[in-house]
């Protein structure tokens, strides 16, 4: 009787709790989510409490290329895992991995992507596993319908820094018509209520500031605004995991602890048993041949040069950054993938490779590179896993900011943390020769500035550990959160009873 009376209750087999993560189908979304997911099912193991259960669920294109074994199998087909947590796909109604464009084509997409994951809830009921809270990856509209109209508990996952989230939060709370009317000064400072320093215009997220009235710029900010109406609507029942720590960023928390329900679970940096996922194709790489290059240059000496897995380069940046390479005098290691590479950025490699001064490779493990001790800096585009990583192994940043977090997080590195300095890019945005070799100089050179970031990176090195650590900050308070969900959701169930007929919820997207 007791069994039954927990399924009732929707804990189902031996009352586990059970988060379906859904995340966006890049790898920025995609890699946190997984760590998320693993680090959820570690809590029983932690304590021996009752088992918590994590599965991931993408769109079936990168589900796909996640798992080529499964072929073009459709969403309804068996489960997948990684090792440690279940994967299952959903599908938007296309499945080829393109963006929407126009009005009427989203709502098709996001209607069909309701009904495809509405489905795998009702299939991990039916094999005892029924959905207990769904965490979505930032802003997913699809998901904010399905747990609107199935009653189930939902969590936001930010993927990127609090301070971040404070912007977004104001923006949408007051504070747009000021930051939308200064967009063209990248100077003007504004001040937000509860972040420790006024943040330039400059340095706000990119769609925020947008000017050239791109559509993709509006559909990110409407699908943000949607975010946090109904955040507001739900008041304190929605509960937002923040992928940073505690010590790093305790002003933007506190602030928006004012708003919200904030548990911050960072960094989700994968473990050396956790290799990040990479959604396109390096079968070419020759990780034994970096590695080794690696282990014969001195300490402290490489130039590592990332630049994400969207960015491709154009013809006249690689040739800047070629020059600022030349002009740094220093092993380098350079990444620059082969899917989309233009072929006149490849006649550029080739001289480069020609010179023998460095390595360049179209791919390579990056925690795995971070974590040698030859590396010596990290030039990077500045996205909150790259950052985050470094952060972890204590590497000093050269950051070069182009889009959507990138600029905050790299004003966060150099004003707010003094780990690594920030280059700036020309009227064309082109990250210059010179300014590369001028920003590796200050972080790997002999000045007071290359010692304090050194110093500095070091102690966030410990801080990143001391959060990872087992029953660390970072558990404690994803634990928190697990037995917070678990408390409104009773107390929920109650009150509210739940939809589960799919004819229902079909004639409410309807309307």
């Amino acid at each position: 009787m007791a069994d039954a009376a927990r399924q009732q209750d929707g804990l189902g087999d031996g009352g586990r709790r059970h988060f379906l993560i859904v995340a966006y189908g890049i790898q920025s979304h995609l890699n946190p989510c997984r760590v998320l997911g693993h680090r959820l099912l570690q809590l029983h193991d932690a304590d021996g409490s009752d088992p918590v259960l994590a599965t991931l669920s993408l769109p079936l294109f990168t589900h796909r290329r996640m798992f080529p074994s499964s072929g073009n199998g459709e969403p309804e087909g068996a489960e997948a895992t990684d090792g440690l947590i279940s994967c299952v796909p959903f599908s938007d109604g296309v499945d080829d991995g393109t963006t929407a464009r126009g009005p009427e084509e989203r709502a098709r997409r996001r209607r069909a992507s309701f009904e495809s994951l509405s489905t795998v809830v009702a299939r991990l009921a039916a094999c005892g596993r029924p959905v207990t809270c769904i965490v979505c990856s930032m802003m997913l509209p699809w998901a904010l319908d399905l747990a609107r109209e199935q009653a189930i508990p939902l969590a936001v996952f930010w993927i990127q820094p609090a301070t971040v989230l404070a912007t977004y939060y104001h923006y949408f709370h007051g504070y747009g018509d000021l930051i939308a009317s200064h967009a063209a000064d990248p100077a003007y400072e504004v001040t937000l209520p509860g972040l420790s320093r006024p943040i330039r215009i400059r340095d706000f997220p990119s769609f925020l500031v947008d000017t050239t009235g791109a559509e993709v710029g509006k559909v990110v900010n409407a699908a943000f605004c949607e975010l946090f109406e109904f955040m507001d609507e739900q008041t304190r029942d929605v509960k937002v995991l923040v992928n940073t720590l505690d010590q790093l960023e305790p002003a933007a928390l506190a602030a928006m602890r004012e708003h919200m329900d904030v548990f911050a679970v960072g960094p989700m940096v994968g473990s050396s048993a956790e290799a990040r996922i990479h959604l396109f194709n390096h079968a070419g790489a020759d990780k034994t041949r970096y590695m080794e290059w690696l282990g014969a240059q001195p300490e402290r000496s490489v130039v590592y040069v990332s630049f994400g897995s969207i960015w491709t380069y154009s013809e006249q940046q690689m040739e800047e950054i070629a020059d600022g390479l030349r002009r740094c005098g220093r092993p380098y290691l350079l990444v620059v993938r082969k899917d989309g590479r233009q072929e006149d950025v490849s006649r550029c490699l080739e001289d480069v490779v020609k010179e023998g001064k460095g390595m360049v490779v179209e791919w390579c493990d990056q925690p795995e590179v971070l974590s040698h001790p030859s590396v010596g800096c990290f030039v990077t585009h500045c996205g909150w896993n790259s950052t985050l990583e470094a952060m972890a192994l204590g590497v000093p940043v050269v950051a070069a900011p182009s889009m959507f977090d990138q600029p905050t997080n790299a004003m966060l590195i150099e004003e707010e943390w003094a780990a690594g300095v920030r280059g700036d890019r020309n009227g064309d945005g082109i990250f210059a020769g010179a300014e590369l070799a001028r920003c590796v100089e200050l972080v790997m050179g002999d000045g007071a500035r290359a010692l304090e970031v050194r110093t500095k990176v070091e102690s966030l090195k410990g801080m990143a550990r001391d959060a990872m650590a087992p029953r660390g900050p970072a558990e404690r308070n994803l634990r928190s959160f697990v037995l917070e969900v678990q408390t409104t959701d009773e107390a929920r169930r109650k009150d509210i009873p739940q939809v589960h007929n799919h004819d229902e919820i079909n004639a409410k997207l309807s309307q």
